[in-house]
């Protein structure tokens, strides 16, 4: 007897890096919406196990919410053509272009853990989020060589926060990069070994999403840092790049040598540490440790007060204007200093 077969055809029409391409085959269950992007409609897409049809219904209400914010920040999501999918797997997730792999349990956070340990990440879902991010960062900006995975994730491990910018507010957005900061490790560079397929540092995620966050306090514009980050999009829509194309396109926009900059946080393993002394109302301060010739505006608070220092490894004075009773530099700063309060 004639077995009845069926044949479906998956086309996805455009460009695409081969480690993003992921086949998924499981008892599905389909459901799906239209809404309207920058670009137009967009087909969303949701393939899940028929038991988890109502969990997901709830949960993927996030989908829009990530194009939304992502569209503000990197302008149009690149793969209109092809729609966005998100595809339940018994794994955590992973980023295969216009098609989410989602293993997050139905809930918010990281496994419902908040990878920031200040609240904030408990916000969101953090597959969706992060995974979608790299519709953006990864599949749309793409490395040429696995040495510059930062590329990815570090600008993905950032959207996080500007997701939180856009939905909820700055101070929440700051406070949740900020504390990334505690997985850390600073163990080796970020970037990784060229022509060896050879990644660098797992800091890529938190210090280079730090980096970032650091980036954006000295260009001090965040109209100008909006238009960066779309403007790389824009530039490089569905082409492979290396660092050095990002680090060019950046310095250009915002007006601002980075290239000593860049040398400090993705290609050394510390970070900046500045050192300072009060005396009266003097206030002496300088890089203590850095790359030779690092020169950067940097935000401090001065009795409360906020001041822009040049800093460098050249000793400086300020003379402010009353006794000085207190310097603390400004948080959002991914470099080392300590707070200084007078007589203590």
């Amino acid at each position: 007897r004639k077995q009845k077969k069926s044949t479906w055809t998956w086309t996805v029409t455009q460009p695409i890096n081969n480690y993003a391409v992921n086949l998924n085959i499981g008892d599905y269950t389909h459901f799906e919406e239209t809404i309207r992007g920058e670009a137009g409609p967009l087909d969303m897409d949701y393939w899940v196990l028929k038991q988890d049809i109502q969990r997901a219904k709830k949960q993927f209400r996030e989908a829009p919410r990530v194009m939304e914010a992502f569209e503000y920040w990197f302008g149009p999501y690149p793969f209109y053509e092809d729609s966005f999918k998100i595809v339940q797997v018994p794994y955590l997730g992973m980023e295969h272009q216009s098609s989410v792999a989602y293993g997050n349990g139905f809930r918010n956070g990281y496994r419902g853990t908040d990878l920031s340990g200040t609240g904030v990440g408990l916000k969101f879902d953090f597959i969706i989020v992060h995974e979608s991010a790299h519709e953006w960062w990864g599949n749309n900006i793409s490395m040429k060589d696995a040495a510059d995975m930062w590329i990815h994730e570090g600008f993905a491990n950032y959207a996080e926060a500007l997701f939180v910018e856009y939905f909820f507010t700055r101070s929440e957005a700051d406070r949740y990069v900020r504390g990334l900061r505690r997985n850390i490790r600073n163990d080796i560079p970020i970037i990784g070994l060229y022509g060896l397929n050879k990644s660098g540092s797992g800091d890529m995620y938190y210090k280079g999403a730090n980096m970032l966050h650091t980036l954006r306090q000295i260009i001090d514009n965040d109209r100008t840092w909006r238009h960066i980050l779309r403007g790389l999009n824009r530039k490089f829509r569905h082409r492979t790049v290396s660092t050095g194309e990002v680090e060019a396109f950046i310095a250009k926009e915002s007006g601002h040598d980075l290239k000593l900059f860049f040398e400090q946080y993705l290609r050394r393993r510390r970070i900046p540490e500045i050192s300072w002394k009060i005396r009266k109302r003097q206030l002496h301060y300088r890089f203590s440790r850095a790359v030779e010739g690092l020169k950067l505006p940097v935000k401090v608070w001065i009795n409360g007060e906020p001041h822009r220092l040049m800093m460098s490894q050249s000793p400086a004075t300020l003379e402010w204007k009353a006794p000085i009773r207190s310097v603390s530099l400004d948080p959002n700063y991914y470099m080392l200093a300590p707070a200084l309060i007078k007589g203590s």
